[in-house]
């Protein structure tokens, strides 16, 4: 059985590792346990560390068609240094894989790196190693030169669960959480539940939500009689709040992924949501729009998520340097495209999980470079950090990396 968790747990690191697909994106079967996870979690989250520390102790790179006994190793060393697992049961139960994969030869080698790694545990577990890649560490030092090393503790922690609650269900009693001043509907819980045990969760009782998320529709502050878009909508986090605050808005909710679309379209059946109206369509396009133009727009930009990396480690190893730079294009050809789908008196709100400045104020400065008729309305929040255009707030406990920046259209 313990085999079988670990078994598991490598399909799904080098689903990561080497196919590069997102972990969001693998089927894990139905009976996961909890260890499984938390260790697929915890590798992934330390792969830089745990792959430098591997490598410089084998003594030459293993062939290409022999990675995944490679990234068995890091599996087991994480489990050495980072997990409460016995160390005696971390090296047999990971060396006892090495059956599942069929490659008999290389249980000696698997065995003697494992060792080798509790024998310099202590040495090991001193050294500092924020585990980033090289590009992202340069960028982040770079960016917050007194703040770099809260971001990669942060991102190396696994992120309290958030949920918003329903104004119309009271559960705070059945909740062991704590509230949070500025995003009243908020709760951080102790511990993370399945959602099915929540009170209330399948009759719309709560969402589960990050606070700084939670901040967006009530920047927006909709009204019952505003025409909103939610633009890059999906899963419905932010839509179905807007509409909790407004229920009698009319909004519209646009994102491209059908896939995202169906999750977003469950979640308001399970809210019992009337005013959300969904289109399929590209946000830098206007094939989808009516022309009637909006009051509000909302725009979760696509960006790199790497405010969101404690929720997702995965990103440390699947983004790279010209993601950023072909995210920022795609940024600044929906900020032009919807701009125009907003009235004389609207405004838009910018939002990103991503701490990079230039898919944030970088992107906002040069908007507002480039159209006369946009002014930037200042966001007052006791949240995160006023920056040259809009608000930052870097990984804390209670809150995600984000960024807000509110646009108003002049008359």
């Amino acid at each position: 059985m313990e085999s079988n968790t670990r078994v598991l747990a490598l399909k799904a690191i080098l689903w990561v590792v080497l196919e590069k697909r997102s972990l969001s994106a693998f089927t894990y079967p139905e009976e996961v346990s909890a260890l499984t996870k938390s260790l697929v979690f915890g590798t992934i989250r330390f792969y830089h560390q745990l792959n430098d520390i591997v490598s410089k102790l084998l003594e030459r790179s293993l062939k290409k068609e022999d990675l995944d006994i490679h990234c068995l190793m890091l599996l087991g060393a994480y489990q050495i240094l980072h997990s409460n697992v016995a160390i005696h049961a971390s090296i047999f139960e990971t060396v006892n894989v090495v059956n599942e994969l069929n490659k008999p030869w290389s249980k000696k080698i698997v065995n003697a790196i494992l060792r080798e790694v509790s024998r310099q545990k202590n040495e090991l577990q001193k050294q500092i190693h924020y585990s980033h890649p090289t590009w992202l560490l340069k960028k982040i030092k770079q960016y917050y030169p007194n703040n770099f090393k809260q971001i990669f503790k942060q991102n190396n922690t696994q992120a309290p669960m958030t949920i918003r609650l329903h104004p119309q269900h009271n559960i705070d009693t059945f909740l062991d959480a704590t509230k949070i001043n500025i995003a009243p509907q908020a709760r951080v819980l102790t511990q993370a539940v399945n959602v099915c045990h929540i009170e209330g969760f399948d009759d719309g009782s709560c969402f589960v939500q990050d606070a700084s998320a939670q901040l967006a529709a009530p920047l927006l502050n909709p009204k019952n009689s505003d025409l909103i878009l939610d633009a890059c909508c999906a899963p419905g986090g932010k839509s179905t709040h807007l509409s909790e605050l407004a229920p009698q808005s009319k909004i519209i909710a646009l994102d491209s992924n059908i896939d995202r679309l169906k999750r977003l379209q469950e979640n308001i059946k399970r809210l019992n949501i009337k005013n959300i109206i969904i289109f399929q369509g590209k946000a830098q396009t206007q094939d989808w729009w009516d022309g009637k133009l909006f009051d509000k727009i909302l725009l979760d930009a696509p960006c790199s998520a790497t405010g969101v990396i404690r929720r997702h480690p995965d990103i440390k190893l699947l983004r790279k340097p010209k993601d950023i730079s072909a995210l920022v294009i795609l940024q600044k050809e929906i900020l032009n495209n919807l701009w125009t789908t907003l009235k004389p008196g609207g405004k838009l709100l910018y939002a990103t999980c991503s701490i990079l400045k230039n898919e944030n104020e970088g992107q906002i400065m040069q908007f507002l470079q480039n159209h006369s008729d946009a002014i930037e309305e200042e966001i007052k929040l006791d949240w995160g950090v006023k920056t040259t255009n809009g608000k930052q707030q870097i990984p804390c406990y209670e809150f995600d990396g984000f960024y807000y920046a509110m646009l108003k259209k002049s008359m």
